[in-house]
């Protein structure tokens, strides 16, 4: 029963911050955030619930790799191949530079070194999906990647929300503007938030240099592994073992599934897709409110200015670059 509360319980806060995410003001940041605002607040307002702890680890483990499974129903394989291969070596770029500016800064300042890594990893990618699935392979604990997934939600609004302004004066076209977006933006809702302005052909040539991205997020996992393995490889202690992420075959599959099979062999409805999608959106959401009753406030801000400053300043650096490229 316990454990049922404690699933319920993360539902729960993903459902305050459903509501509190369509006030005006908190609109901007998104479901996610919210809702992660109020699971840290509430850990130190409260303290930790232990008597249903199960249950929130059960959301913060299992539900999360659901999510992540889902989640590769968004990615078009087809497109992604057929229209953006020009794109991938663009996004492959970004990657790298966004991982190694984050590690190299966070040795500068002295930050937090796995923060920044899944910060770096976060904002080259994909946001708190990316830092998700890389988390458990690099072994951090739950109060770093919430921390990290909190940081890169909020930045990326901001982020998103200085694009749209920034939009009306550049002097790019749609579609350079697109590309800009798509590329350096953290979050597949940033990209969308910041080239919805841009009309249609805007849009959608931002999302499909964001799908680039996420297209390498499974290669990217895999040299994670690779590097932990090797890391490790005379340290004979479980603790030192990589646990192979079955969820990203799921991802995978879904992928497969959604580009080639759903609506063309199997009939699915739009309506069908966008319930799956919000489903995806809740699971999720309510895995980071389980990550979020981790969180210390105490440590975040002894352990989480320096790849604040880290991120943000990787992130205007990306910004200015990739908007000269374009």
């Amino acid at each position: 029963m316990a454990w049922v509360v404690g699933v319920a319980f993360t539902f729960f806060i993903a459902l305050l911050g459903y509501v509190l995410s369509i006030v005006p003001g908190f609109s901007l940041i998104g479901q996610l955030a919210c809702a992660i605002i109020i699971a840290v607040a509430y850990r130190q307002i409260f303290g930790y619930p232990e008597k249903i702890r199960q249950g929130i680890h059960f959301s913060s483990k299992r539900l999360l790799r659901v999510a992540i499974i889902l989640y590769g129903l968004k990615l078009n394989i087809n497109l992604v191949l057929s229209d953006g291969l020009g794109l991938l070596l663009l996004d492959a770029g970004v990657i790298v530079f966004a991982i190694f500016t984050m590690l190299g800064l966070a040795k500068l300042c002295k930050a937090d070194k796995n923060i920044s890594l899944l910060l770096g990893v976060g904002t080259g990618v994909c946001g708190a999906a990316a830092i998700a699935a890389v988390a458990p392979i690099v072994k951090s604990n739950e109060e770093d990647t919430a921390i990290s997934v909190g940081i890169i939600a909020l930045m990326g609004t901001v982020f998103a929300i200085t694009y749209t302004i920034l939009w009306p004066v550049l002097p790019i076209d749609a579609i350079q503007y697109g590309i800009w977006s798509g590329t350096s933006l953290h979050e597949v809702a940033h990209v969308a938030l910041a080239g919805a302005p841009a009309g249609e052909n805007g849009l959608a040539i931002a999302l499909l240099s964001k799908l680039g991205r996420v297209f390498l997020l499974v290669p990217l996992c895999f040299i994670f592994i690779a590097i932990m393995k090797r890391k490790n490889k005379d340290n004979k202690s479980s603790d030192a073992s990589i646990e192979f992420p079955w969820f990203l075959i799921g991802f995978i599959v879904c992928s497969f599934l959604g580009t080639y099979v759903f609506g063309q062999y199997i009939p699915m409805s739009e309506n069908v897709m966008e319930g799956i999608s919000t489903s995806t959106t809740w699971l999720l959401t309510a895995s980071m409110v389980g990550l979020g009753l981790n969180v210390s406030l105490k440590d975040l801000r002894a352990r989480a200015l320096r790849p604040l400053v880290a991120m943000t300043i990787t992130s205007v650096l990306l910004s200015i670059i990739v908007y000269i490229i374009v």
